[in-house]
């Protein structure tokens, strides 16, 4: 049984120590354990199920019980997006996902709370002691449920009008353990396929498919819930596990398991990841400066 995760970390504690070209390093820092993953080699990426590249997993408290809008650790995870991005040229953020739906509006959420900059040019910038602001560029992609168009179809089309030397994908992830909900970032650059946590698997988004680097995020905020009965209740039984997957998901229906909280997790997470990328990609402002800005 394959068990459905986004995660790079659960695929790589799912093998154990016993696989070749991964690198695995980790650290605390600030209360929070850092671990990067990178996969090097084709046959370490085909048993991860994951592209080659870096993929960052930081660990901190539940967002749910514990974070504030100045919290120091926005730093921190800032130097980590900030050395996967290049250091010049304009970023261009999408959030990925529908605002309609709770556990999957991280995108979204995250994206209003990003400063767009790329209009703050000229005597504007001068007069405003905005100069020192790198150009970004924001938008929140919808799905194609409500737009009919492919979100890989809409980064395109705007990557072609303005010219991005990165995007920054956001997206809410799905996890295979319920103690990693709220409590984990991912962050990668390796891009993303939207979806495919849930079984909705779109257009890849990449560097091979967009043309220029791509950088991932997102919180856990679902787990699969044929994964989790499998997992918890015979994690080593295969048979056992398919038997649990037919009888949580007749006839195919998918079924996914969030917390009772979700409003809460998503609105902070969104305040993380928004203010986190928000001083990656303005390391000359404080936090209390941006935050006076996007407010």
């Amino acid at each position: 049984m394959q068990f459905r995760t986004d995660l790079a970390i659960e695929e790589k504690e799912s093998l154990g120590d016993e696989i070749q070209g991964v690198d695995l390093k980790s650290e605390e820092v600030s209360g929070m354990e850092i671990t990067r993953l990178e996969i090097k080699s084709d046959e370490a990426a085909r048993s991860l199920h994951k592209e080659k590249g870096m993929y960052i997993t930081i660990d901190l408290p539940p967002l749910t019980d514990n974070f504030k809008d100045t919290d120091e650790r926005l730093l921190n995870i800032a130097d980590e997006i900030r050395r996967l991005l290049p250091k010049d040229g304009l970023i261009l953020i999408a959030g990925l996902g529908n605002s309609n739906i709770t556990p999957d509006a991280l995108g979204p959420k995250t994206a209003s709370g990003v400063l767009a900059t790329r209009h703050i040019t000229g005597e504007l910038a001068r007069a405003t002691g905005l100069d020192q602001l790198r150009p970004v560029a924001v938008f929140s992609t919808g799905v194609t449920g409500q737009t009919g168009i492919e979100t890989g179809e809409l980064i395109s089309g705007i990557i072609g009008k303005i010219k991005p030397t990165a995007i920054v994908v956001i997206d809410a992830l799905a996890s295979r353990k319920l103690s990693r909900l709220g409590c984990t970032l991912q962050i990668s650059n390796t891009g993303i396929s939207p979806g495919a946590g849930v079984g909705n698997h779109r257009t890849k988004i990449t560097q091979e498919t967009m043309g220029v680097p791509v950088i991932s995020m997102g919180v856990p905020t679902v787990v699969d819930a044929a994964t989790l009965a499998a997992d918890l209740l015979v994690p080593d039984d295969e048979r056992a596990s398919e038997a649990i997957r037919e009888e949580v998901s007749p006839d195919g229906r998918m079924m996914v398991v969030t917390p009772r909280e979700i409003d809460l997790l998503i609105e902070r997470s969104a305040k993380l990841i928004g203010m986190s990328v928000n001083c990656a990609l303005h390391p000359d402002f404080s936090i209390s400066d941006l935050l006076s800005l996007v407010k």
